[in-house]
Parts: C-alpha cells; sequence; structure tokens
C-alpha cells in the first residue's frame, strides 16, 4: 500500500482590536458568533462494548448501546471534544430485527428490513424512540428526555433525525399524539395519487419482495418465522427511491415507501409555488404565505411531528435526502420549526450544487452537506491525485452560501477515513481536517471514531466493510478502546490513536474559540504559487481574519515531501490587516512548542515555514 504523509502548517496573528470595530475589510454575514461543531454518534453502537462481532449477529450475541451510556462523563468528554452540538443518529423508531411483541411492538419482517438491526432511516414510529436503545422499552421515550437533559446540561444541544421523503413499509404508530393517525390511514388506495394521500400506490397489484442478488438472504440466511419470501402489501406502494414497480429491484430502497407531498405522478405540483423573488423573504414572511393556503396532509404531519419533538427539548434536525422532497414544503416545515424556535439547527443532505441556493433561500436550510465540492475534492488530494488549486475555486463559487455549506471527511454514509479504500491511515487526514474547520464561517462536523481512527474494518452483515455499520448489531473496535469499558477515558487507546484524538480536541477547541474564523476570507495560494519558491500544488494556503484575529492556514498534502519556503503575504491582505512595516513576534498556540518571526518589508508579509510530516502548528502575534 503506498505510503502518504501530509503536512499542516497554520499560523494566527492575532491583533490588539474588538471585532465589532471599523475596519477596511468587507463585512460578512453570518449567523453564528462562533463556528459550530457536530459529533455525530450512531446511536445504538457508540456504548456498546461486546467485542463479538459475529456477521448478521443478534442482539445478544453482538450487543448494543443505549442511551443510558451517554452518561454525565462520556457527555463531558464529548464536550471537551471541542463539541457543541450532538447529532443522535437513529433516534426514531424504525424497523428491526428482535421481538419487542412483549411490549406491545409488532414484529418486522425480514424481507423488508436492511440487515438485523434495521436503517435508521426505515422509520416505524414518529412518535416514539428505537426500543433497543432503552434499558426498559416500555420507558423508552423517558429514557431519552433523561438523554436530552444530560446534553443541555454538558453545554451541548440535540439533533436527531428526520426522513421525509419515505417510511418504513410496516409504519405504526403506538403512542400517536390525541388526533393524529398513522401515514396512510385516510388514504384512498383504489388511487394511484391524491393530494392528501401520504403514499403513491400501484393499483390493481400485490408488493412483491426483491429477487435477491449478489448471494445476499435476509438475515444470512438464518431461518426466521416472517422470512418467507412475502410480505403482505395490497396494493403496493412506491418505493422510497420512486420505484414505481409492485416488485422493487434489490438495489432499490425497497424497506421504505414513498411520502407524496402533493407532486403528481407527472412531476406536476398541487400547492402553491412562490411568487417571483420570494426567497429573498425571511421565515416569518415564509410562515404567513402558507397561513390561508391549502396544504397538503404528509406536509402537515411533518410539522407536526417537528414540533412534537421541539416541545421534547430537541434542538435540531438533520433531514435525510431532502432534495428528493419539495422546496415549497421545506418553506413550510423550516419556517414553522423557526416559529417556534429561532435558534434551531437545521442540517439538509443535498447532493446536487444547482439546488443548493433553492434549498437554503426558498427551503429556508441552515445548513447543506458540502460533499458534492469540498468534501470531494478533499478527498481527491488525499489519495494523492487531486490538486488543491481546485479547493480556492470550490470556495470561491460557494461565497455567497459558504456559511451554510456544513464541512466533514467522515459521516454515517461515507468511507471511514482509515479504510484502505479511501487514505489506509488516519492520519493523513490531519491537514484535510485543519481546512476542512477553517476554511469558512460554517459549521464542521466529525462522525464518533473519527479522532480515534476508526477504520470500519468489520463484516457485520448488510453491505461491505469501509463504512461503519448502519444496518447491524456490531461493536466499533478503536471507539471501544476510548469507551474502555464505559469508562470513558481513552485508557486502551494506542498512542498513535491517543495523539490523534489529541489533535482532533486541539483543533476542535480553537475553532469552536476563534472569532476570526468568522470573519473574512481570501486565498494566497496562487500568489505564492506564482512568486514563491518550492511552494507548489501540494501545498494550499489563505487567510482568516476579523478585528481580533488573523489567521494564515497552509496545508502541504505532499506524499512525501518536507517542504520549505518564505511564505508571502500580499499587499492587499496586509493593508486589509492594518500592519506597518517591521517585525511581529509569533508563539504557537496548538501545541505551544515553536516561536517564529512575522516580517512585514515594503508592505508584504514574509513568514520562515519549515513543515514536518504530518504537522499542525499555530502562531498568534504578542504585541
Amino acid at each position: 500500500m503506498k505510503k502518504y504523509s501530509y503536512i499542516t502548517f497554520m499560523v494566527i496573528v492575532g491583533l490588539s482590536h474588538s471585532c465589532d470595530q471599523k475596519t477596511n475589510q468587507e463585512p460578512v454575514q453570518q449567523k453564528m458568533k462562533k463556528k459550530a461543531v457536530v459529533y455525530q454518534v450512531f446511536t445504538r453502537l457508540f456504548g456498546n462494548t461486546n467485542t463479538t462481532n459475529k456477521p448478521w449477529g443478534t442482539i445478544n450475541e453482538n450487543g448494543v448501546g443505549k442511551f443510558a451510556d451517554f452518561n454525565e462523563r462520556a457527555l463531558n468528554e464529548i464536550k471537551d471534544l471541542g463539541v457543541t452540538h450532538i447529532w443522535y443518529t437513529g433516534v426514531p423508531h424504525h424497523a428491526l430485527i428482535n421481538d419487542y411483541t412483549a411490549f406491545g411492538i409488532s414484529n418486522d419482517d425480514p424481507d423488508v428490513v436492511k440487515g438485523r438491526a434495521g436503517s435508521p432511516y426505515a422509520v416505524k414510529d414518529y412518535y416514539n424512540v428505537n426500543p433497543d436503545l432503552a434499558i426498559d422499552p416500555n420507558k423508552r421515550l423517558d429514557e431519552f428526555k433523561a438523554l436530552v437533559v444530560r446534553t443541555h446540561l454538558a453545554g451541548m444541544k440535540v439533533i436527531i433525525d428526520i426522513v421525509p421523503n419515505h417510511v418504513a413499509r410496516n409504519y405504526e404508530g403506538l403512542t400517536n399524539p390525541e388526533g393524529v393517525l398513522d401515514f396512510g390511514a385516510n388514504d384512498d388506495t383504489s388511487l394511484e395519487y391524491h393530494v392528501n394521500n401520504n403514499f403513491y400506490y400501484v393499483p390493481n397489484s400485490e408488493f412483491k419482495v426483491p429477487l435477491w442478488q449478489d448471494d445476499y438472504l435476509p438475515l444470512g440466511g438464518e431461518e426466521n418465522q416472517f422470512s418467507n419470501g412475502k410480505f403482505v402489501e395490497v396494493p403496493a406502494k412506491w418505493t422510497g427511491n420512486g420505484s414505481r414497480l409492485a416488485q422493487p429491484n434489490f438495489n432499490d430502497w425497497y424497506e421504505t415507501v414513498k411520502i407524496n407531498y402533493g407532486v403528481r405522478p407527472d412531476g406536476t405540483k398541487d400547492f402553491d409555488e412562490f411568487p417571483l423573488g420570494f426567497e429573498n423573504k425571511n421565515y416569518e414572511e415564509h410562515y404567513k404565505f402558507w397561513g390561508d393556503k391549502n396544504i397538503p396532509n404528509s406536509w402537515v404531519k411533518f410539522r407536526d411531528i417537528t414540533q412534537y419533538w421541539l416541545d421534547f427539548g430537541v434542538d435540531g434536525f438533520r433531514f435525510d435526502m431532502a432534495e428528493m422532497v419539495p422546496v415549497e414544503f421545506w418553506s413550510y416545515l423550516n419556517s414553522s420549526i423557526k416559529m417556534k424556535n429561532p435558534e434551531a439547527f437545521l442540517l439538509a443532505e443535498v447532493y446536487n450544487p444547482d439546488l443548493y441556493r433553492d434549498y437554503i433561500h426558498k427551503g429556508k436550510m441552515d445548513y447543506l452537506y458540502d460533499k458534492v465540492e469540498l468534501y470531494d475534492s478533499i478527498k481527491h488530494i488525499m489519495k494523492g491525485y487531486g490538486w488543491t488549486d481546485h479547493i480556492p475555486v470550490v470556495q470561491k463559487g460557494m461565497a455567497d452560501i459558504e456559511h451554510h455549506m456544513l464541512h466533514f471527511l467522515e459521516n454515517h454514509d461515507e468511507q471511514r477515513i482509515a479504510s484502505p479504500d479511501f487514505v489506509g491511515k488516519a492520519e493523513l487526514a490531519k491537514p484535510a481536517m485543519v481546512v476542512s474547520a477553517t476554511l469558512s464561517t460554517s459549521p464542521t462536523m466529525i462522525y464518533f471514531g473519527q479522532e480515534v481512527g476508526e477504520p470500519g474494518a468489520e463484516d457485520a452483515g448488510f453491505g461491505k466493510p469501509t463504512r461503519t455499520s448502519i444496518f447491524d448489531y456490531i461493536g466499533v473496535p478503536n471507539h471501544q478502546r476510548w469507551v474502555n469499558d464505559k469508562k470513558f477515558d481513552g485508557g486502551q487507546l494506542s498512542k498513535e490513536e491517543k495523539e490523534l484524538r489529541d489533535f482532533y480536541k486541539r483543533l476542535l477547541n480553537f475553532t469552536i474559540k476563534s472569532d476570526a474564523l468568522m470573519g473574512a476570507y481570501q486565498e494566497i495560494h496562487f500568489y505564492n504559487k506564482d512568486f514563491t519558491e518550492n511552494y507548489d500544488h501540494r501545498v494550499l494556503s489563505y487567510v482568516r481574519w476579523c478585528n481580533t484575529e488573523t489567521l494564515v492556514v497552509i496545508s502541504n498534502f505532499d506524499a512525501v515531501k518536507d517542504y520549505t519556503f518564505q511564505l508571502k503575504i500580499p499587499k492587499d491582505v496586509i493593508e486589509k490587516w492594518n500592519l506597518k512595516n517591521g517585525e511581529y513576534n509569533l508563539t504557537e498556540e496548538l501545541y505551544n512548542k515553536i516561536n517564529k518571526t512575522l516580517f512585514v518589508e515594503g508592505g508584504q508579509g514574509i513568514i520562515t515555514v519549515e513543515l514536518e510530516p504530518l504537522e499542525s502548528v499555530i502562531f498568534k502575534v504578542e504585541e
């Protein structure tokens, strides 16, 4: 396997001014005073200390984590990592293979469940939570409520998933509030479509399970009383990804059914659309717009669901596959959420860059995944064949919405960094992580286990390694070494894993305290590429600043080469910083081990940069 070594160098020039004082820099519109850091955690995996990891293992064989595992010590350690928001993935009750009939919960059919523990995106009951996560399933809502309270006491906000595009085929609400009916309860199933039907139908048909492929069998072929190649659904419904076949393909989202939002089968809409320019209105105006309109029933159902969880104490939502749902619905839903909680954190999964601005401005989303642009670009650089030249181009193209584009290097859908299919070594993400966390004013997200180099190597059952399983009961080995029999102290981590977590902790804590990271940005990459000897397309540099801090970020993505050069800060940047000719002492802030000098001569800044493999440093001006 090819060896990679990447290097990062960050310089901070701190100025003794207040951020609210006037300068000659352009103002930057922002929604937060400081950066946010989201810790995505797969809730059922976090506290599981079972190391059996049998493919297709049962809950008794492979174990499962509980809400209670997020105790005060665990939450404080997450907070101390530099986290402001926890996204508890997999909280709403979804279809799974475990017998909870003693608690009034119907069994799920393995023919329409992916894996044994089930997909968190096949929600079975939106007004309750996954019984696997409770010590006492009868008190599962109480146990989750206690977790919300503990999280708030630890100083963090709570995010959970909402999946408006689809629900489990066997949706069944057990604890609906008074007057709330299940999805489809009042549908006219003789019609393919009606504006107030919750589902689309294939009239005069019966659902058939897919033809299994690639030697796949439900539960790995284990016998089960419900696993008989049949699932009763008459008439058949459209599948979650939009398949209109009564027998979906194995690669379709066969475990789910698509929600109808008033979009006819021919794509035309049965609801009002915005007047021209309405995307520039605030959420209060969007809320008023829908006040006297005829609203499709599915819209109202999801509004009620989100209002329920806001009342429960949840602080925000991550919306799955948002671009598969009409943007007008998001205006309706998100404006309703914001009217109840203006500070609610609304994050959406959208992968089509052409739709970004619609979902931000028309749909009133706070944040979207920056996958197709930034993540994919950084991944190519990390793998050795991308050029850093592309990152300033990406950032320029995002300039008007940069605050809204959440940055990440891992999440539950992506390959683990340490997987051989990504780069095979977690330490190689250090410079990429610095860039991801400091490039813009947007939030940063990390996935649990990322900070200790989890490689996602387990053969869990459904799906392939490289991603930590979201479908099966499994243990997460590197993360379990940090959990350390629920001491949550990293006691079993290797020296390298401890050092990696220390890097994440130092970096993330810096980002949530920095004023400059909510300020201005300017790339200096191409200037140095043109005028600096020994600087090339494997290095990236840019500056960030406000009146109290100025950052110069330099990342070396070269696989083997060390770099020494005289970094040049262009005159126009020095002018914006109001620096005079002279010398500025720099003290290192990230590891507290190096002192340097910033020279300003003829209006241009110069810093001697000496980069060692995988090194990241932060300097600050002492005036």
